[in-house]
């Protein structure tokens, strides 16, 4: 199929300059400075607080943008996690003999550059016009108010040149950025207090330095090496473990000093050890019995985990506990291959955009490390088209996605590289950069920054610059996997990170023609296929017949295109039906488990695909599907409580055929999985469900080893289960279950199993001995995983409920099952 540039035309030609002289370094205006008069302000433009007619920054922002080299922060309108609507910049401080000191001050309000008022997004054009300065004569032109008077002002800044068509390579500019910000890095690091920088940000910056590969740092990184082997962290131990890890064995690989191969090989078993029975990693190291604790399983801190293992074996670390954990760890992560980004847990893949906070990037660093070309392949791919709003956001704050940005997108060549840095880096990297040659933390387009504010990423970005010199392994010191691009498949992977914008995501899709909607489903990004699937149910101007043509297209994108946009469609694209059902033999996972997606969208029209779908359920794991992942998805698409196929009603269902799919259900992995059952639970009788009781029984006592924050679902159904039916075991369990609760939540579900117990009348007050240690749990003060005070507060329901216990005289019958009544 016929590519179309569909939002932006190609220009025929870019010339780059060489390195400009240095210009005079004393602070100057214009010539002829313009009055207000002679600068006429479109006033009509301003969206937020207008800071020259006024309007003020609001109260809660403490979020001020580094304004490059010029040495002043300012604030920008912010809408949506973008400042495309901004038109102001207004000032918040000037450092002290920075360029800018005297000729911007706290308050003024800068309204444009290069004697043009901001037309677009304030901060992008104030960041391409710095990137223009410094590659002509320094002199950065601005349109400044100040007091109800406006004129233009020059700031001066150093004359670094251009960057190259393939920067960080074959680039002066990037060059002199890496060598003067890796001597001010150092000159930092040797101040007093340096040792209070938190592990990630102090082990980045170690490797920044150390991927320039000049032998004169070799002293400081000796020092950061020893800190390194010595490191331990009990609360969040596995976001600092990886990058401690990292750092620790690029330094053994890169110098040859094998004094801290203790320290290192300590750091990756207990590394290893705190990795899920699932093989992931979250917040913290897993407990005893494999699971881990909170949120459950993140990829983010995995990834750079399994990467630091991947290291740790290069670097002599042999154990057989670390290549376990890597397989275990690549199990879960290269599922995602071809299917969207990395998401934040065991989750489906994230269609947001072509990066979720740098886990696409990290993936291309780890594929690429083991050699896996498709998966080195497809997540460059990713990291090259992740730029612009995509980029400048993540979950809490854009720290890991800038910092793995380079990394992934150099797995690409140089034509990648290039490609990517001007397509956006050039102006993001030169306004992050301090007159002082240092990187804070941006932080992404909001009015209060939330997490990792005052982190600094100086060290993430000189590994960016220091690219060229293939020093260690994240910048290239093993040539990778998969060939380097030409530039014209790199210019295609960055377009296909366009026209996406979080304050308007759909506005560039909607402008295509319907030729250029069925082309882009069958683009190899499955974002683009997702965007374009939702610009098609907007404008309705495609028929499903047209669409489902792709279902019998060569490729398996264009086949995996059509399933979405016929999602998108809904019930609109119930002619689409059997071709669907047809879909759901195919060889690819994937393919099939989107044209269930689709036939649920389809809804009522599409229910003769149930018994298909009941034995891909059933099916479980296989070989090709270990985790049974295709059972994950159409389980949540048949039984999911809030739109399931089957979630209402049951009727004309072949019993057998069920009960052998929730029973294949009730033991995949994941916890939201297991959930989805529970309105199975709900829709058949006790004697219909007889048969699998003790898979009922079993998925009570058993928590999912992953799906962690989803895994009181099930337990919590089959619980209300016994009790509804007077079951005598589901005394015993819900008591006992009460001591289980996770602080989040346990506010609505702790009443809600104490009802539970009130079903059984008299019969529970046999629990009232449990419920009372119940409350001595509640109370303790010295317990780490419960608030206090909510301990307190929760105390005093199951007090109240066991007043109510003792009042209740109705002795209804009970059940025994007979399968015992182990603690849930």
């Amino acid at each position: 199929m016929k590519r179309h540039t569909a939002f932006h035309t190609v220009a025929a030609a870019v010339i780059f300059s060489s390195l400009c002289a240095p210009c005079n370094s004393a602070h100057a205006t214009d010539p002829a400075p313009a009055s207000s008069a002679s600068i006429k302000l479109e006033k009509n433009q301003i969206k937020g607080p207008d800071l020259t007619d006024g309007g003020t920054i609001p109260k809660e922002a403490t979020h001020f943008w580094v304004l490059g080299a010029t040495g002043a922060r300012g604030w920008t309108y912010t809408e949506k996690l973008s400042t495309s609507f901004s038109r102001q910049i207004g000032v918040t401080d000037v450092a002290k003999g920075s360029p800018a000191d005297g000729v911007l001050q706290k308050g003024d309000v800068i309204l444009g550059v290069s004697g043009a008022q901001f037309s677009g997004d304030a901060r992008v054009e104030f960041g391409k016009a710095l990137t223009a300065a410094e590659a002509a004569d320094g002199r950065l032109r601005l349109i400044r108010w100040r007091d109800g008077a406006v004129e233009q002002v020059t700031i001066p800044l150093p004359v670094l040149g251009t960057y190259s068509a393939t920067a960080p390579f074959d680039c002066l500019k990037s060059k002199t950025i890496l060598e003067r910000t890796a001597d001010a890095l150092a000159s930092r690091m040797n101040e007093p207090g340096y040792e209070k920088q938190n592990a990630i940000s102090r082990s980045l910056n170690a490797l920044g330095l150390l991927a320039t590969g000049d032998p004169k740092y070799r002293p400081l990184l000796e020092r950061e090496a020893a800190w390194a082997s010595n490191f331990s962290e009990q609360g969040f131990a596995a976001w600092w473990y990886g990058y401690v890890t990292t750092f620790l064995a690029e330094y053994v690989l890169a110098t040859g000093d094998e004094s801290v191969l203790p320290g290192l090989r300590r750091i990756a078993l207990e590394a290893c050890k705190g990795q899920s029975a699932v093989g992931s990693w979250g917040h913290r190291f897993a407990g005893p019995d494999g699971r881990l604790f909170g949120y459950g399983m993140m990829n983010s801190p995995g990834e750079v985990m399994t990467i630091g293992l991947v290291l740790a074996q290069k670097a002599g670390v042999e154990d057989p506990e670390v290549a376990t954990a890597i397989d275990r760890s690549i199990k879960l992560l290269r599922f995602y291959v071809g299917k969207g980004s990395i998401p934040y847990g065991d989750h489906a893949p994230y269609m947001v955009g072509h990066e979720d906070n740098g886990k696409c990037g990290m993936a291309a660093v780890l594929f690429d490390l083991l050699g896996d070309e498709e998966g080195t392949r497809f997540f460059t791919a990713m990291s090259i088209a992740a730029h612009g709003n995509e980029r400048d956001q993540g979950h809490t704050g854009n720290f890991f996605n800038m910092a793995w940005a380079m990394p992934g997108v150099s797995r690409g060549g140089p034509e990648a590289t290039g490609a990517w840095m001007h397509e956006f880096g050039t102006w993001y990297c030169d306004l992050a950069r301090t007159w002082r040659w240092e990187f804070p933390f941006p932080g992404q387009p909001k009015d209060k920054i939330i997490a990792h504010n005052g982190w600094d990423m100086t060290g993430a970005f000189l590994i960016a610059y220091a690219l060229p010199r293939k020093a260690i392994f994240l910048t290239g010191k093993k040539p990778s996997c998969i060939p380097a691009l030409d530039a014209r498949a790199a210019w295609h992977f960055t377009h296909d990170g366009r026209g996406y914008e979080s304050a308007t995501p759909f506005n560039a899709y909607d402008d295509l023609t319907p030729e250029q909607l069925l082309d882009q489903l069958a683009s190899w990004s499955p974002i683009v296929r997702d965007r374009t699937a939702t610009a098609i149910a907007r404008k309705k101007n495609l028929t499903p017949e047209q669409i489902m043509v792709l279902l019998d297209a060569p490729t398996a994108e264009a086949r995996l295109g059509a399933c979405q946009a016929l999602t998108r469609l809904g019930s609109r694209a119930a002619p689409a039906v059997p071709k669907l059902i047809e879909a759901l033999d195919a060889d690819e996972l994937w393919l099939r488990v989107q044209a269930a997606e689709a036939l649920s969208a389809i809804g009522q029209p599409a229910m003769a695909a149930a018994p298909k779908l009941l034995k891909m359920v059933a099916k479980g794991a296989t070989k090709d599907d270990p985790r049974a992942m295709e059972q994950r998805y159409v389980s949540q698409i048949l039984f999911n409580g809030r739109n399931g196929m089957l979630r209402n009603s049951l009727e004309g269902v072949d019993r057998e055929m069920l009960l052998e799919a929730v029973r294949a259900g009730l033991a995949n992995q994941d916890g939201r999985t297991r959930g989805a059952f529970a309105s199975v639970y709900t829709n058949l009788s006790l004697e219909e469900l007889r048969p699998i009781l003790p898979e009922i029984h079993r998925a009570i006592l058993e928590k999912s080893p992953s799906g962690i924050m989803f895994d009181g679902q099930i337990q919590n159904a089959g619980l209300d289960l016994y009790s509804r039916h007077h079951i005598r075991e589901g005394i015993e369990m819900i008591a006992n279950y009460t001591r289980l609760q996770k602080p989040h939540g346990s506010d609505s579900n702790l009443p809600r199993l104490l009802k539970m117990l009130n079903r059984y009348g008299a019969h529970a007050k046999q629990a009232i001995p449990s419920l009372e240690k119940t409350i001595e749990f509640l109370e303790d003060p010295n317990r780490k995983d419960f608030p206090h005070k909510l301990g307190l507060q929760m105390a005093e329901v199951v007090r109240q409920s066991i007043h109510e216990i003792e009042q209740l005289e109705d002795t209804p019958e009970l059940i025994d099952l007979n399968l015992g009544t182990t603690n849930p």
